[in-house]
């Protein structure tokens, strides 16, 4: 009966597997931003953490379903891990648009978008590592990302209105107007995941 007890650490070692596994991808988007000469390989490399994270997902799923006692409330597990399955998701999602659109070269406003993504997917990282310790911790970190994804919002409105005005190929003003997009949705799952660590603090306050 003992056995079937879950020792705490390893739903968040599970966590912060994952968290790190995001950040992984998160540089290497920033980087195929950044060095923008094999993207095709860049993308391939994130769809391969990609797929590392879908594991670590299944990983927390079958280990909630499992458990009698789990550390946080199960919906909070389940929640958080989508949130951060999300995360990679978009992550390899924005990748992707750039091969699909045979992009040339990314914008400046692209790589800027690319950054906060990193940051955004550092400070949910840092949150989560306080998973099990001191919650009122991670309280900082979620406010950061908070305020990432309103610069991220920013940015993505500043260039989808330069689009508007100054591209006149309708067809590449449709792609960086998705691609745009698609790069903000990312900070918006951040932002998702740093939502549901605010409502733990919360709950455990």
């Amino acid at each position: 009966m003992f056995g079937l007890i879950p020792k705490e650490e390893k739903f968040f070692a599970l966590f912060n597997d994952m968290t790190a596994n995001i950040i992984e991808g998160a540089k290497l988007l920033k980087d195929m931003m950044d060095n923008y000469d094999d993207p095709q390989g860049s993308q391939k490399k994130i769809k391969d953490i990609e797929h590392k994270g879908d594991q670590i997902t299944h990983d927390i799923i079958q280990k909630l379903n499992k458990s009698f006692v789990t550390p946080l409330d199960r919906e909070d597990i389940y929640s958080l891990s989508a949130a951060l399955d999300d995360m990679i998701d978009l992550i390899d999602a924005s990748s992707q648009r750039f091969i699909m659109y045979n992009v040339e070269k990314p914008t400046q406003e692209a790589k800027e978008l690319a950054f906060i993504i990193l940051k955004s997917c550092e400070a949910v990282a840092k949150a989560v590592g306080h998973l099990g310790g001191k919650f009122e911790h991670m309280a900082g970190h979620c406010v950061e990302v908070n305020a990432l994804e309103n610069e991220a919002d920013r940015v993505c409105r500043e260039a989808i209105s330069k689009l508007f005005d100054e591209e006149k190929d309708p067809i590449q003003l449709i792609k960086w107007k998705e691609i745009y997009e698609t790069l903000e949705r990312a900070t918006d799952k951040c932002e998702d995941a740093a939502n549901i660590l605010e409502s733990v603090v919360v709950k455990n306050a």
